[in-house]
């Protein structure tokens, strides 16, 4: 099942379902205002968006609308938590080597996370506002999942069942305002703005065996400026599975429904099919060479994030956004 939220109906959305080929869709209000108001009532909700879901797929729905993606909000305009992690160690291990730091060997058992911004999320094909060029702007290409509620200290074992709903996220990150804020030893904050969200959100069973223990088998491909970027595995090299990650979140407060979990950026020990942020681009050619020689964006620079089944056909629809500089 596919669902994703109009701009149109306030500024929470309307809520929607999606086919499969991402052509149509049908409004979902008779069954919940909102995506966050299904989040809320799952139980109650998920027969009745289903049951517009199959009727969409099947040419049977007299409510189908053809899907205009500039038309999407993002599928929560707002949430109520989203916490990140960076599940993906190799992405770590460069960040850290490029300074000459080593990784502490509690980050191999241990996550990392912190609480990211979550009271507004950009469109998924809204403008990326910035002040400033010299901010280092920077996407970051993630997976993010959406729990129900969820128990304090909840198990990793059963942290699998409240994983409802599974999308993707840039990450925007303003990285030459992060040394500053992370040497007051407090953590992120100007430094990271608003995110955006995939199109649509779609439940594991969308993804058939792809999804496999609760980590995502396929690869997600970032294309800057109409180049193609990077294209690595998202089934490779995470150090800890969502199920842990949402057990991690979780161990000493419980989590609200519409919780989103993200896994970090995404990259893999071979560097062969490139990377999911410009950070670690430039920290491969600090490596090698002693100096970045690639760019943060510029105002005027698109990123396009997206991901295909093994059939080739789109999940999630496209992350596609364009750096502006803010005009107050």
């Amino acid at each position: 099942m596919k669902l994703a939220s109009l701009k149109a109906g306030g500024r929470d959305g309307s809520l929607v379902v999606v086919d499969r080929d991402l052509k149509n869709y049908a409004p979902a209000t008779e069954v919940a205002p909102t995506l966050q108001a299904a989040i809320d009532n799952w139980a109650d909700c998920e027969t009745g968006l289903r049951e517009i879901y199959i009727a969409l797929n099947k040419g049977l729905c007299a409510a189908a609308q053809p899907l205009v993606m500039t038309d999407l909000a993002s599928p929560f305009p707002r949430a109520y938590e989203f916490v990140d992690g960076s599940a993906y160690l190799p992405h770590v291990e460069r960040v850290r080597k490029a300074r000459g730091a080593e990784v502490p060997e509690s980050f191999y058992v241990d996550p990392l996370m912190y609480q990211a911004t979550s009271a507004g999320f950009l469109g998924p094909r809204d403008d990326i506002p910035v002040v400033s060029e010299e901010y280092g702007i920077d996407f970051e290409s993630e997976i993010v999942v959406v729990t129900d509620d969820v128990p304090m200290a909840v198990s990793p074992e059963n942290a699998v069942a409240h994983i409802r709903l599974v999308g993707l996220v840039n990450d925007v990150s303003l990285r030459n305002l992060i040394p500053a804020e992370l040497a007051k030893g407090f953590g992120f904050l100007q430094s990271k703005p608003r995110s955006a969200l995939s199109p649509v959100l779609v439940t594991p069973d969308e993804l058939g065996d792809a999804w496999n223990a609760t980590v995502l088998d396929l690869p997600l491909i970032s294309t800057l400026n109409g180049q193609r970027f990077g294209e690595p595995e998202a089934g490779s090299d995470m150090q800890f599975s969502f199920a842990e990650l949402v057990a991690h979140a979780a161990k000493t407060r419980p989590l609200a429904a519409g919780t989103i979990v993200g896994s970090g950026t995404i990259a893999n020990e071979d560097t062969g099919k490139g990377a999911s942020c410009l950070a670690e681009k430039r920290m491969l050619e600090i490596i090698a060479d002693g100096k970045p020689s690639t760019p943060f964006m510029r105002f005027g620079d698109t990123i396009r994030i997206e991901m295909f089944d093994r059939q080739g056909r789109d999940i999630f629809g496209a992350i596609e956004q364009t750096v502006v500089a803010y005009d107050g």
